[in-house]
């Protein structure tokens, strides 16, 4: 059996369950701050600080921080193994795979320390 090192967690069903799951999460938390949002029209910044100051809104922002990494690099890895084959690529395909795929996870995890500083202010 064949698997590629860039994948996931190594198996279709575990992939889809990460892409459904981180899903599922960033909708409840999109859905969370456009309630508040809506719920607080006249916010000032002091509101809006309060609110990212709390323990647990900084915790469920990092929850959506890393399911926003999961999701994308699942989704990422599925359309470079698609669309980056020797057929549509010919040779370098490989090459033009592997660069794809490491150019978005060291972006994947500057964006994750960039939202991790932005959350605890490092």
């Amino acid at each position: 059996m064949v698997t590629s090192v860039t994948n996931f967690s190594r198996s279709g069903l575990y992939d889809w369950m990460a892409q459904r799951v981180s899903a599922v999460i960033l909708a409840i938390y999109t859905l969370f701050l456009l309630g508040y949002v809506v719920l607080h029209p006249d916010m000032s910044f002091e509101q809006w600080h309060g609110l990212y100051s709390n323990g647990w809104m900084r915790i469920f922002s990092l929850l959506a921080l890393v399911s926003v990494g999961v999701h994308a690099w699942v989704g990422m890895w599925t359309i470079s193994t698609d669309y980056l084959t020797p057929m549509a690529l010919g040779k370098g395909a490989t090459t033009v795979r592997f660069l794809f795929q490491a150019v978005c996870g060291v972006a994947m995890f500057a964006f994750f320390v960039w939202g991790v500083q932005i959350l605890w202010g490092v």
